[in-house]
């Protein structure tokens, strides 16, 4: 008898989140543009600080703004200014803390 096992990917988590979002990603993105008015780099949606929130990295004059907005009200969770250095630091630990999730441990 043969075994499949399957670690769930990003995709899986961005489908199960986004079955629990209550406004859709445009509408969200409109809403992050009008606080942040750029250009849209990176989105995603992501849980933070136990909120879901869809998450957009807006490429403005000052530099990277990211803009936190609740994927079940619209409202504005957190707005924060990024400098290129504390972008790139912060894109190293999400690899490293993703290549963490998918080795599978076994701690008694």
């Amino acid at each position: 008898m043969q075994r499949v096992f399957r670690l769930a990917g990003a995709a899986d988590d961005q489908a199960a989140l986004a079955k629990q979002a209550k406004i859709s990603k445009e509408k969200a993105q409109e809403i992050a543009l009008k606080k942040a008015p750029g250009t849209v780099e990176s989105s995603e949606l992501e849980k933070e600080k136990g909120t879901l929130v869809y998450s957009f990295d807006i490429k403005t004059a000052k530099g990277i703004t990211e803009v936190l907005v609740s994927a079940i009200d619209g409202h504005i969770v957190d707005v924060s200014h990024e400098t290129a250095a504390k972008e790139a630091a912060e894109k190293k630990k999400e690899a490293q803390e993703k290549k963490q999730s998918q080795k599978k441990t076994t701690h008694h």
